[in-house]
């Protein structure tokens, strides 16, 4: 019976990278073996078994928790009785090998008291389709014969742990069972046994609902809620994005996710949508990610923007009031903290569907927000695979609120780490492919928000964000802010991707170096439509977002130390960044009845990663200061009262702070970042 890790986590991570298989961080799998106790030389059974909260298209060794078969099976002669079975949970932790390791499961007596070698839980949407099924158990006989049995609904924990263990006994010539509304269990003597097995159950379930499933199991194509033609869904995505990710940031902040799949699309524009939507989701992973049910607007695909936004306020008062009743009526109410259920997380949707156009998912985080429309994308599956065999009955709201506020739950997300400063924030920094607005895309990523990366150059930001992260953390898009129509297409592409918009940083700028007589008005037109008339551009483009979401916000504008400073040469630049600067003042004023802040920052002599200086504008500075281009920072360095250089990442600090929780009561302010410069001292 000896095995290994690796060969587990092989499984594993095959398994988990099938999503017709299993869903992100969903199911669970173990095998068990002996190896030598270190204590006494004697060989010793253990379980390796995937640990809470890992996923297994990603385990690794340390994802997977570590415990003594014998001391787990000896669990079965203390065990409390169902009302206590929670305490199990803690048990787990006496039941340990070695060090390290992740912390056991609630399904971890699921896979210890189960005899077989390997075990494998997963949510596959046939199998759950099954699960969910009216005539689930019937079906179950139907499709695999004796070969895979039926157990009811029972929430995870050691009394089902038991009850699968006693059914394996019972039926010797079992492979699995179909778990009633959640999902499936396999088993082998084997990896690759207990791997086929579930492979097998998978497959066998999708075939039976191939061949004998009704061929629209939705019902008819309702006409009026179609899928739009995709530029028009996408324009009225991002048209409605900021009002629904207010309504889903109304108790906190959210970040948001975009799908219009065809799976998606044609499910709501199907018959039977309203229905199955109401009815909410099933599987445990599903619903704790997507809430109990979606939020449905109940309009047609070619409603108006504005008769949608109206529509959509009023569903949010109902959900709410729905949502309430819902926990009102299911919370245990005790003065212990142990015996009475956890406080209402808050009452706003988490999945909104909108007909002809798509679904909107949110979470803390955009890999939360996204996973969270992949799992609703899951229960679509579901629904159909039972509607097709029989007709979709999920478990009851009294089932699903002991999941949802479930004591092991709370104590999971206890246990999560606490948030970064910029956590759920989304932030547009324009020019950010290179020096000032890299480094602010950059540190603000570092502080927990999502960057879009808005570039000229597209190739450029997009090498940009992917040096910041992954596309749940960053962006990179093509803009040129001196077109309206392009910075309309930025601000769309950029909602789509995160949900809304917190920050936006003007940052992009150019430079040219010339005395008065020898600018022309071609030099004049060229800084002032990048910078003075491009800052107002897009200045203009956001506020309606940050205004509609009802979040505040903020909006920065890199201005600099000329703004205020009349040096030699500069009669263009320091021109436009004069006008920047008054924009911030007069935005300030105008902005701050909706709670953003609109604040300045002014720098002076960031040299070194600077895409300004390298054009041409650093040379214009050295000759005109009488000194050698390398030696430029070191220049502007000696001149200030710090003796320092200026870095890009000082500035981003600066981005930072202003967009902080630590300064949220400061509007209409310009920070210096020049190391101390006099002549530019504010007065």
């Amino acid at each position: 019976m000896a095995t290994t890790p690796g060969e587990l986590i092989a499984r594993s991570n095959r398994l988990g990278s099938d999503p017709r298989v299993t869903n992100y961080a969903g199911g669970n799998t173990s095998a068990k073996g002996t190896e030598i106790d270190p204590v006494t030389g004697e060989p010793v059974e253990l379980m390796w078994v995937k640990g809470s909260g890992g996923d297994l298209g990603t385990l690794t060794e340390s994802g997977l928790a570590v415990l003594r078969l014998d001391r787990l099976r000896a669990l079965v002669d203390v065990y409390p009785g169902l009302d206590r079975e929670d305490e199990m949970v803690a048990a787990f932790d006496y039941t340990l090998h070695g060090k390290g390791g992740a912390a056991p499961s609630i399904d971890t007596a699921m896979h210890g008291l189960v005899d077989a070698a390997h075990v494998d839980h997963l949510h596959p949407d046939s199998g759950i389709a099954f699960a969910t099924a009216k005539y689930g158990e019937k079906l179950t006989k139907k499709a695999f014969g004796n070969k895979v049995a039926w157990v009811d609904w029972r929430r995870p924990g050691f009394q089902l742990g038991l009850d699968i263990a006693a059914i394996k006994a019972a039926n010797p010539q079992a492979v699995g069972v179909i778990l009633g509304g959640h999902g499936i269990t396999a088993w082998g003597a084997t990896s690759k046994e207990a791997e086929q097995n579930s492979l097998w159950i998978i497959r066998t379930a999708e075939e039976y609902i191939a061949a004998k499933g009704k061929k629209n199991p939705f019902g008819a194509t309702v006409k009026k809620n179609a899928a739009l033609p995709v530029a028009e869904r996408r324009a009225k995505a991002a048209a409605l994005a900021a009002t629904i990710r207010g309504i889903a940031s109304h108790d906190r902040p959210m970040v948001g996710h975009f799908t219009d799949s065809d799976v998606v699309l044609d499910f709501l524009a199907s018959a039977s949508a309203p229905r199955l939507a109401a009815l909410g989701t099933s599987c445990p992973d599903h619903f704790l990610r997507t809430k109990v049910k979606p939020m449905l607007l109940d309009l047609p695909a070619n409603a108006s923007v504005e008769a949608s936004i109206a529509r959509l306020k009023e569903l949010h008062e109902a959900y709410r009031k729905d949502y309430t009743s819902y926990y009102e009526k299911h919370a245990v109410v005790s003065t212990s903290s142990t015996t009475g259920s956890p406080a209402m997380r808050g009452a706003d949707p988490l999945i909104v569907l909108v007909p002809g156009v798509g679904m909107f998912s949110y979470g803390a985080n955009k890999q939360t927000a996204r996973v969270a429309g992949e799992f609703y994308v899951n229960a679509i599956n579901v629904m159909r695979g039972a509607e097709a065999i029989s007709s979709y009955a999920p478990i009851s709201d009294a089932e699903k609120f002991r999941i949802e506020y479930w004591a092991l739950e709370e104590a999971k997300l206890a246990r999560m780490p606490k948030p970064k400063s910029h956590a759920t924030r989304v932030a547009l920094v324009t020019g950010a492919a290179s020096g000032i607005g890299k480094a602010i895309a950059t540190r603000l990523a570092a502080d927990g928000a999502c960057v879009v990366i808005a570039d000229l150059d597209l190739a450029k930001a997009q090498a940009a964000a992917a040096e910041i992260g992954d596309t749940d953390v960053a962006v990179g898009l093509q803009v040129n802010v001196t077109d309206a129509a392009a910075i309309a297409t930025l601000v769309q592409d950029a909602v789509l991707a995160f949900g809304g918009l917190d920050i936006v940083v003007n940052n992009a700028g150019v430079s040219l170096s010339k005395p008065l007589l020898e600018t022309t008005e071609q030099d004049w037109d060229f800084q002032h439509d990048i910078m003075a008339k491009g800052s107002f551009l897009v200045s203009k483009a956001t506020a309606p977002v940050l205004i509609e979401q009802g979040m505040g916000g903020d909006v920065i504008y890199i201005s600099s130390k000329n703004s205020v400073f009349a040096g030699p040469n500069n009669i263009a630049y320091s021109a436009t960044k004069a006008d920047q600067a008054h924009q911030v003042r007069l935005l300030a004023v105008e902005l701050g009845e909706h709670g953003i802040k609109v604040n300045g920052i002014n720098p002076d002599g960031v040299v070194r990663g600077s895409g300004i200086f390298a054009a041409g504008w650093g040379a214009n500075r050295a000759k005109t200061y009488g000194i050698d281009e390398q030696d430029l920072g070191k220049f502007y360095a000696q001149r200030t009262i710090l003796k320092r250089e200026v870095l890009p990442e000082n500035v981003a600090n600066a981005v930072s702070v202003l967009t902080g929780p630590d300064l949220s009561h400061t509007t209409g302010l310009h920070i210096p970042v020049d190391a101390g410069v006099a002549a530019a001292f504010l007065r």
